[in-house]
């Protein structure tokens, strides 16, 4: 059991993957064998669900609508059949498991998506607000201690 556990940990070391949660929008890129040929596929899709996440081969549930018909896959995180996995988008969603969206049509169950890149502007811009404010309280303690000094300078000058 030792040996496994230390094993997986090795996989999962080398293999760096993104942090995915269900609501993501994912490409996965998968090895296709056909006969002697082999292919990458990319499968773009919805992340519906994560199980065992905790494990040493968390599985994910990617879904998409394919010319009206749902198409599903569960796939293991660090196989060696995927080559990578990229995220797209993250969706604000308030479920571990979107299970829901099979029920429903594609254009009613659009989720409030946020692209990538607008997303990590954003952080960056909450944490340079955050920064600023830090700073100008700092500067504000500064200005005060000033404007203690000279008075107490003067004090000790009429004394």
């Amino acid at each position: 059991m030792v040996k496994l556990q230390k094993f997986n940990q090795k996989v999962r070391a080398s293999l760096k993957r993104p942090e995915i949660k269900a609501g993501d929008i994912v490409k996965i890129h998968r090895k296709i064998r056909e006969g002697n040929k082999e292919r990458i596929q990319i499968f773009e899709g919805i992340v519906i669900a994560v199980k065992g996440k905790q494990s040493s081969s968390p599985m994910i549930t990617v879904r998409r609508v394919s010319f009206g018909v749902g198409v599903e896959i569960t796939v293991p995180v660090y196989s060696p059949a995927i080559l990578k996995i990229e995220v797209i988008k993250h969706a604000k969603v308030r479920r571990s498991k979107l299970y829901y969206l099979r029920k429903k049509d594609y254009k009613v169950s659009k989720l409030k998506t946020k692209e990538l890149a607008q997303f990590v502007a954003e952080e960056e811009k909450e944490e340079q607000v955050e920064e600023g404010a830090e700073n100008r309280e700092e500067k504000e303690k500064l200005e005060k201690k000033e404007e203690k000094k000279p008075e107490e300078n003067k004090e000790k000058e009429s004394n």
